[in-house]
């Protein structure tokens, strides 16, 4: 009885493992849907319009974008975390999905757990802007005048707990400054702030912070990647100016939910990473201010694990209350 009992559970097994390897090979034969945890109109809904319709073509199926914002990207994720792991629905998020682990008291998924990370799709960037006023025109100067004022100075943030929040948080641990952080619901408020005198610098997209540097409404002093950015090809990097080991850059990129086969995993991330790179992409994603990247499963996950580490490390150190 007990080898007849063994012999069935290996059938089982096998029967599974071929009917999974039969959906891989069928995979795709319907549309896949790219679930964008964010309302449309925004960078990340831009990007992935203009990405499926060259995935679109790769896969030989139809990619349409669903719109599902709301929660920080978390109501969006949370559908895709208990979505089929069929290859069919898949989230295209920020590295907002590395800090929420971290960040919220109780979610509804496990933003690590319920996912395999599929392919980092571009890198982002942001730049340290200043007021006019404020008497610095270099990192360096920022920092010292910081020291030379603690308590005194202060910085916007759209959110409590987002990449922008910590990527300062980052710099203040490093550095030894003291820099009051307020939050704001959205660009557009703070940078009515900043540019009126009620902020003395941000931490901001370097896409939505080009017009009103191009305008001379504020001045850019650095920028937090590893080289300097297309937008700001004359800004300076935070290495550049004193700190040759810090660096930060944000991503977007493609998350399955957990147990999707992995040769699903490898043609959606093959073929995602062909479409970023591609030579109809390059315009639009300069435009959008993104580089592309296309780190596949394995080196992606890499980076995800690595940055789910680093912003739980920045999110104790700085005392950071936990979200709801």
């Amino acid at each position: 009885m007990a080898k007849a009992r063994v012999v069935l559970l290996f059938a089982a097994f096998a029967l599974a493992a071929g009917a999974q390897r039969a959906a891989a090979q069928a995979w795709p034969n319907k549309p896949v849907k790219i679930v964008v945890p964010f309302v449309a109109g925004g960078s990340v809904d831009s990007l992935a319009r203009v990405f499926a319709a060259k995935l679109q073509e790769l896969l030989k199926t139809p990619v349409v974008i669903d719109n599902r914002g709301g929660a920080g990207g978390n109501v969006g994720a949370n559908m895709v975390a208990k979505s089929p792991a069929d290859g069919y629905t898949i989230l295209m998020n920020i590295n907002g999905q590395a800090i929420s682990p971290s960040i919220y008291k109780s979610l509804p998924f496990d933003p690590v757990a319920d996912f395999v990370p599929v392919v980092e799709l571009v890198t982002t960037s942001t730049v340290i802007v200043v007021n006019n006023d404020l008497p610095v025109k270099t990192f360096q100067e920022f920092i010292a005048y910081a020291k030379a004022h603690p308590g005194k100075m202060n910085y916007g943030s759209t959110g409590v707990g987002n990449n922008l929040h910590l990527t300062m948080e980052m710099i203040k641990a490093a550095t030894g400054t003291d820099i009051q952080m307020v939050p704001f619901g959205g660009d557009a408020p703070l940078f009515t702030a900043l540019i009126g005198g009620e902020l003395q610098a941000a931490l901001v997209p370097t896409t939505t912070a080009k017009a009103h540097v191009d305008a001379g409404a504020m001045r850019a002093i650095a920028v937090t990647t590893p080289t300097r950015v297309s937008t700001f090809p004359n800004v300076p990097t935070i290495m550049e100016q004193g700190m040759p080991d810090f660096s930060v850059a944000g991503w977007i990129a493609l998350f399955a939910p957990a147990g999707t086969p992995r040769d699903i995993v490898a043609r959606l991330a093959r073929d995602s990473a062909a479409a970023i790179n591609s030579p109809e992409l390059k315009e639009p994603l300069r435009n959008l201010t993104l580089d592309p990247a296309g780190a596949g499963p394995d080196e992606f996950n890499k980076i995800f694990v690595s940055d789910v580490a680093r912003f739980r490390k920045i999110i104790e150190d700085a005392h950071i209350p936990k979200q709801e």
